[in-house]
């Protein structure tokens, strides 16, 4: 299994997951985060009150998946979060060694 997390322009949120589930993708955590880096585009950032940086508003895109599905994902989420201007994000995939249902026990690929 492969954890595939993926920061993303929050305007091209909506169309990466309508792409994720039109491939039958449908169990995700996305959520609104602030990100610093030499990644971060320029004509977006602004300063944070709160911690007196410079920050960008960007969606934060977590899944876990089969192996024989990474690469689609993968391709489906640069594909779609694409626009050619600084700062359009990053992938990471990374091995999950073990996943545990809370509610009923199953594990691993059972459990996704």
């Amino acid at each position: 299994m492969k954890e595939i997390k993926a920061f993303i322009r929050r305007e091209k949120a909506q169309y990466v997951l309508e792409s994720l589930e039109k491939m039958g993708i449908n169990g995700y955590t996305l959520s609104d985060v602030m990100g610093h880096g030499a990644l971060a585009d320029p004509t977006q950032s602004q300063y944070s009150i709160e911690y007196v940086e410079r920050f960008s508003k960007i969606s934060k895109l977590e899944l876990v998946c089969r192996d024989d599905q990474e690469d689609a994902i993968v391709d489906c989420i640069r594909r779609c979060a694409y626009t050619g201007l600084p700062g359009d994000g990053i992938i990471y995939v990374t091995r999950i060694e073990r996943a545990i249902k809370i509610r009923n026990g199953a594990e691993n690929e059972a459990a996704i």
